[in-house]
């Protein structure tokens, strides 16, 4: 069993930063792809990036390309999502997952965290 919580959502304003933190614990953390998922109000869960075990392999959505970064720190068993120029259209619910294997495939992650809310004002 892998445990995840997620911290550092928040009210900001557009064009503003957050740092999301995902903390893990349990199994050997250094063995699982990390993602990042988000579901807004009304809407699918959706990807947003992903880290390959050894952080050599990362993927973002198109909508965060450039915004956002992921990064994994192992010392600490934690994932990070840098999120920069925030716009209102990244308000949602964002969601830490762990699983073996590569992939953005929400259906595919074996372990999720709790959410945290990210809102964004205009």
């Amino acid at each position: 069993q892998v445990q995840l919580v997620e911290s550092g959502g928040g009210l900001v304003q557009a064009g503003g930063s957050l740092r999301l933190s995902c903390a893990a614990s349990g199994r050997t953390f250094s063995y699982y792809t990390m993602g990042w998922f988000r579901q807004a109000p009304g809407k699918e869960r959706e990807f947003v990036s992903v880290i390959s075990w050894s952080g050599g392999t990362r993927d973002y959505a198109d909508s965060v390309k450039g915004r956002f970064t992921i990064s994994r720190d192992y010392a600490k068993n934690t994932v990070y999502l840098q999120m920069n120029s925030l716009k209102p259209e990244d308000t949602a619910v964002y969601f830490c997952a762990a699983r073996k294997g590569y992939s953005d495939n929400a259906a595919s992650y074996d372990y999720w965290g709790q959410g945290t809310q990210v809102t964004v004002s205009s």
